[in-house]
């Protein structure tokens, strides 16, 4: 049984939040007005750690009204699954192998700076904010500049520490509650400067503080939450998928912190129970986010974007983290909500390249040419268009704890492969085998396909560059 837990939940009463909404203001009645946009993202949220997508133990009400009411999009990934690229590649809408960002790496260099979304926004005209976790480093520290409106609660804390002191309460405060505090502190001067807005807000939840043993460190006022429920081990949680990993996979760090997390059932058990808390706690924050919108009267024109960074693995081949090529790693929640459009359900292959793209035109402004992803408003339409049916997938940071990767998502099939590996593949028919525990690369009768995805991923390779 699902639990009901006493946040804002207004997809069951039909409201936008937990206050009385305000008449539809002017601006959302000028024809042709520039919407606002808030751009919401979560951090190792995998694309099924919320309701709207199936799980029936987890309470976002919240979030899953929002999706409901916009347009969901069921097959969205990343291109990279780790943090710092993948947010790289959400502002600049380009390939982790054209910004050349991750960790270990230089700084983000000033030539996808200057065509970034926030950067084109502020220029057109648009007052900019950002709330909560930034994640990456701007060569010249151009990010000090960016935006009108900054607040990085939890950013100067080491691996995401959860609760910090508010100087101004004298009390200690989870980030996640400071983050929408901020935000809607942001809207409220937003809206009074008269200028069409851009709000990128950015969760630290439900990533792991590695250095608390809970790991999952939760709002305390949610531990209640989910104590009765036994949440499903996955099937790829047995020794045989692990024992089929190459060496490189099994010695990991993913293998290191699934010891940490998930390698006994009661731990398991407290771990998920712990992650699932912490997306709850962000979903009531999106809430509080959509009821300040309407007290201020602007909710008719903004559009509303939520996506997680990466996806995560909760044990799946008794792996944690994400940075693989694997569906669990790749995949990401994703949806639209324009409160000018129908609801919709798409199921064409997204990226959070085409993050920056969307809210560009959104805003009436031309996508640079640097950028690689695509504007998502003609399926937000509803128009049946030629769209893209394989993407590349690829983790380029260089350590000895993380093997790179790199291949080929298609709309039936995943080919991996590992730079530093050459002559190994793993090749999976997703809609055989949509858990990809059978590795075609091994069967000598898919040799030409094998040669095949090779020869694509070098081609998607190079129009990555």
């Amino acid at each position: 049984m699902k639990l009901i837990y006493p946040l804002c939940l207004a997809a069951l009463v039909g409201l936008m939040g937990c206050s009385e909404p305000a008449e539809s203001n002017a601006q959302a009645k000028k024809a042709g007005a520039q919407p606002n946009i808030v751009f919401i993202l979560t951090d190792d949220q995998r694309w099924d750690a919320v309701g709207y997508a199936g799980n029936d133990i987890i309470q976002t009400p919240n979030i899953d009204a929002l999706a409901e009411q916009g347009t969901r999009f069921s097959n969205a990934f990343v291109t990279t699954s780790i943090c710092a690229a993948s947010r790289a590649s959400i502002m600049t809408g380009t390939y982790e192998r054209r910004h050349g960002f991750t960790f270990n790496e230089p700084p983000l260099r000033t030539k996808f700076i200057e065509n970034s979304y926030p950067k084109l926004l502020k220029d057109a005209g648009y007052t900019v904010g950002f709330v909560g976790k930034f994640g990456m480093q701007f060569e010249g520290d151009a990010d000090k500049t960016l935006f009108d409106y900054d607040a990085r609660p939890g950013e100067k804390a080491v691996a995401g520490r959860y609760y910090e002191l508010n100087l101004d309460t004298h009390k200690h405060e989870h980030t996640t509650e400071r983050i929408g505090n901020h935000s809607v502190e942001f809207i409220r001067k937003a809206v009074a400067s008269g200028k069409p807005f851009n709000l990128s807000v950015s969760f630290h939840a439900p990533h792991a503080d590695d250095h608390d043993p809970n790991q999952y460190v939760y709002p305390r006022d949610l531990a209640p939450l989910y104590q009765d429920v036994e949440i499903p081990v996955s099937p790829l949680a047995q020794d045989k998928y692990f024992d089929a990993l190459p060496e490189w996979v099994k010695g990991s760090i993913s293998k290191k912190r699934w010891y940490w997390r998930f390698d006994t059932e009661e731990k398991y058990q407290t771990m998920v129970k712990g992650y699932y808390r912490m997306i709850t706690g962000l979903d009531r924050e999106v809430g509080k986010i959509r009821a300040e919108l309407e007290k201020q009267g602007v909710a008719d024109n903004t559009v509303i974007m939520f996506m997680g960074d990466n996806g995560y693995f909760l044990g799946e081949r008794q792996l944690a983290g994400k940075w693989l090529l694997y569906e669990d790693s790749l995949r990401v929640p994703f949806f639209v909500y324009d409160p000018r459009k129908p609801q919709a359900e798409v199921d064409k292959l997204v990226l959070n390249i085409d993050v920056a793209p969307t809210i560009l035109q959104y805003a009436g402004l031309p996508v640079p040419e640097l950028m690689q992803g695509k504007a998502l408003q003609p399926l937000l339409a509803g128009k049946n268009i030629d769209w893209r049916e394989q993407f590349l997938g690829e983790h380029l940071m260089r350590t000895d704890w993380i093997p790179t990767t790199e291949g080929v998502r298609t709309l039936d099939k995943k080919f991996i492969r590992y730079p530093q590996h050459p002559g190994y593949a793993e090749l999976y028919d997703l809609k055989e085998d949509p858990l990809e525990t059978n590795n075609l690369a091994t069967d000598p009768a898919y040799k030409a396909e094998v040669a095949r995805m090779n020869a694509l991923t070098d081609q998607l390779i190079n129009e990555a560059k």
